[in-house]
């Protein structure tokens, strides 16, 4: 049952039950994206994890997350179990053979995987206010301090970083709008607090250095096989905001870094965004356009992505449009809207005329589905009914002392578990403002020494004539001085002496890519 140059999906099923032919999915058009559906409990890992471990034998590195932590399994060799022995002999799959693929595992918390982060300058402001699911008004803040940032030298690293140029946007507001337009205090004061909203969830833990190298999720094994990185997402899904954005971040930097390679015999990459509906669901139009975008032009750079997810009416027509390969797990349809998704998901196949898509699709049993591939010069082949092959690895998650075992042995073991702060705009802030405060303070002694000189030798009185000024209490004294010009104070002195060094210091900006991250 196994080709060459091609994947094995499963095996497809005459009308009468019998066998058809062997389906398969072409490496060669691994690059053109796909689709993965069904309803909960149909499958829909299962085919994750056979699609993986093809493309990871084929020597394609893979990327994933694990939503529910059973993908895991992957790591380990699959064992003997009565029911899938039945399906490798239902599908005429002969040997049935059990294998182990190289696996590394990560997480943004650290706690089941090597720790996964990226800065605050690499997010970008479009992302960011995706995260922080920010108005017009704030998304307008941020990309103000994101210029301010790389024109005044600032390094934006970690959510302190960010703070800290909010807090000096706000206090000099006024100043700062005249060169980079209205900074509305209001707005500044909204992102901080969404700031610690997203630290409470554990949002810290995403932005920080070392950063994660896009060359660590594309590694090749001794014998040739693609590693298959798994992230930990079932701690991650309780935000899945920040799941998502995660996940796209990790999609545009694939493409800001990746060279064009055309259409290669195989993908250089391939990415399962599992639980996409996470993606689009309220995003700006802009975010889904740009989505679109990295997800059409990608393919030339030979990575292949693939959405996963409960529905297809999850994915936006555009982004569908692109997506060549599909494998369609049963749906149900018993609302008006799924009996939508369930006509949308038929119209979608290349039809058959032994059966009626739409029918078939809300009968489908567990590790049963439609598929369509891409063949010859790139059409959809006609959908089949196919049984889906049992998977090769183990089906269900690894034990904890299995985790560590291959964590411990992992080509990226110390490379990242460490956290690196080094000198960024919070400390770089910090330091201009204190020798801001410094200066102030000096000028300030060296006028009060002065002012004590001239009144001191340079005055003259006659007797009788009175002299307020020698003559008034210290106190009453004081606040006679004081009632004409008000002298700023160090704090004021301090954040416009670092006003006008950011806004006049000249730096090199850096140029946003098409998801604003930075590019290289």
């Amino acid at each position: 049952m196994l080709q060459e140059g091609k994947i094995y999906i499963g095996t497809s099923r005459k009308p009468d039950d019998s066998i058809n032919k062997g389906e398969y999915l072409e490496l060669k058009f691994g690059n053109r994206h796909g689709l993965i559906t069904g309803a909960t409990g149909t499958g829909k890992t299962v085919t994750l994890q056979i699609l993986a471990e093809g493309f990871s034998n084929a020597g394609v590195p893979v990327f994933c997350a694990d939503v529910k932590g059973d993908l895991s399994g992957i790591g380990a060799m699959g064992e003997s179990k009565d029911f899938l022995l039945k399906r490798a002999e239902q599908i005429g799959l002969e040997p049935y053979d059990f294998q182990e693929f190289p696996v590394i595992f990560w997480d943004l918390y650290g706690e089941k995987g090597h720790r996964v982060r990226t800065t605050i300058s690499e997010m970008g402001p479009l992302l960011l206010s995706r995260l922080m699911n920010a108005s017009d008004a704030q998304e307008g803040v941020l990309n103000i301090a994101f210029k301010i940032a790389d024109e005044g030298g600032l390094p934006l690293l970690d959510l302190k970083d960010l703070r800290a140029l909010l807090n000096y946007m706000g206090e000099n507001a006024g100043e700062l709008s005249n060169q980079f337009g209205f900074i509305s205090k209001a707005s500044v004061g909204s992102i901080q607090r969404e700031l610690l909203i997203l630290e409470q969830q554990g949002a810290e833990h995403f932005f920080g250095e070392p950063a994660l190298k896009i060359t660590d999720i594309m590694r090749t094994t001794n014998d040739g096989r693609g590693a298959i990185s798994v992230l930990a997402a079932d701690k991650l899904m309780m935000n899945p905001r920040l799941y998502a954005t995660f996940l796209l971040w990790l999609l545009s930097e694939l493409f800001e870094e990746l060279p064009e390679v055309g259409d290669p015999d195989k993908p250089k990459l391939v990415f399962f965004f599992d639980e996409a509906h996470l993606l689009f669901n309220d995003a700006p139009k802009v975010l889904v356009e740009r989505v679109e975008q990295v997800v059409r032009l990608i393919r030339s750079k030979g990575v292949g992505v693939y959405f996963v997810t409960q529905n297809p009416l999850d994915v936006p027509e555009a982004v569908l449009a692109q997506l060549g390969n599909r494998v369609q797990h049963a749906l149900r349809a018993y609302s008006p809207r799924e009996q939508k998704a369930v006509k949308t998901a038929a119209d979608t196949f290349r039809p058959n005329p032994d059966f009626n898509c739409a029918d078939v699709i809300t009968n489908l049993g567990t590790g049963e589905a439609l598929v369509s591939t891409l063949e010859g010069k790139g059409s959809p082949s006609i959908v089949e009914r196919t049984l889906v092959r049992p998977p090769a690895s183990r089906l269900g998650p690894l034990t904890e002392a299995e985790r560590q075992h291959v964590i411990s042995l992992s080509p990226v073991r110390g490379l990242y578990d460490e956290d690196f702060d080094r000198e960024s705009a919070y400390e770089m802030l910090a330091k201009r403002a204190a020798k801001a405060a410094e200066q102030a303070e000096a000028a300030q002694r060296a006028e009060e020494r002065a002012s004590e000189e001239t009144s001191g030798g340079g005055r003259w009185t006659l007797p009788g004539f009175g002299d307020d000024a020698a003559e008034a209490p210290s106190g009453k004294r004081a606040r006679t001085r004081s009632s004409g010009y008000q002298r700023e104070t160090i704090v004021e002195a301090a954040m416009k002496s670092v006003a006008r060094t950011v806004a006049t210091q000249v730096g090199r900006a850096l140029v946003r890519g098409i998801l604003g991250s930075l590019k290289r």
